[in-house]
């Protein structure tokens, strides 16, 4: 499954499995959750909508981000790498990351960020693999 923003698979486990699997990844990848949104609570308790289970992990891998904060100060703004962990509404469990190449695209005339790109998606894409 891959969109226009980032890529996804339908795995063959529970959505706990998925989100426990898909944490163990990403540490194993060096990188860290730096936030956790639990989509399907907030929307509950905000607007009392029930919803499939949706969780957004804020990862983030600190000698990357470095870099990034070296060579363009507001990258922040496009920070941290969303991983989602999501069951949809037939019952199936998706994990889904943002596409690095695309948010990092976003810096055009910046050469440093360029080779960090790369590093970054080729890093993503082995932590989802795992997975």
């Amino acid at each position: 499954m891959m969109k226009n923003y980032g890529f996804g698979k339908i795995v063959k486990m529970s959505f706990g499995e998925a989100v426990n699997k898909t944490r163990a990844a990403l540490q194993a990848g060096g990188w860290g959750i730096l936030t956790e949104m639990d989509v399907c609570k907030i929307m509950k308790d905000k607007l009392n909508k029930n919803m499939p289970q949706y969780l957004i992990l804020g990862a983030c891998n600190p000698p990357f981000a470095e870099r990034a904060l070296e060579a363009e100060p507001s990258i922040g703004l496009l920070m941290p790498c969303n991983f989602v962990v999501r069951e949809d509404k037939d019952g199936k469990v998706r994990v889904e990351v943002l596409d690095a190449d695309i948010i990092l695209g976003l810096i055009k005339k910046n050469p440093k960020m360029a080779k960090l790109k790369k590093e970054v998606l080729a890093s993503t894409k082995k932590v989802f693999k795992a997975i």
